[in-house]
């Protein structure tokens, strides 16, 4: 008996060490940053307006790609953005800064939005998981 209760309580621990995983990951700084900021709030998007236009980060917008806009991440970080409502995600590259709203805490492009929400609405409410931050840069010129 004592056996069969030993088996089970290392198969049971198994099982959950497998099930168990972080949402974040990437070098020591950003995994202590995801840590420390909240990375739950409203996403919001922009699009022609700005299309062609320099970002923060020195690369030219485009609405089309794949990218967005966050106010502290290192720029190049790869960051998955899940709509907390329809549980739809997006990966999208950080390359630009903002959103200057309170309550919103990245501003994508039109293109990575669409993915996951409708531009009629205008924000939805997301949470951001870091998949990659080993490609960030400073400025670009």
């Amino acid at each position: 008996m004592k056996k069969l209760s030993l088996t089970i309580t290392i198969f049971v621990l198994a099982m959950l060490t497998g099930c168990s995983s972080t949402l974040t990951t990437g070098s020591p700084k950003t995994i202590a940053y995801s840590k420390s900021h909240d990375l739950v709030g409203e996403a919001s998007w922009y699009g022609s307006k700005y299309n062609g236009k320099r970002t923060a980060s020195g690369e030219t917008y485009n609405m089309r790609a794949y990218t967005a806009a966050h106010k502290t991440l290192p720029f190049g970080t790869v960051v998955r953005v899940t709509n907390t409502v329809n549980n739809k995600s997006v990966d999208v590259k950080i390359n630009d800064r903002g959103p200057f709203v309170r309550g919103r805490i990245i501003d994508l492009s039109q293109k990575a939005f669409e993915q996951i929400g409708s531009t009629n609405k205008g924000v939805v409410p997301v949470r951001i998981d870091i998949l990659d931050d080993s490609n960030t840069f400073r400025y670009k010129h």
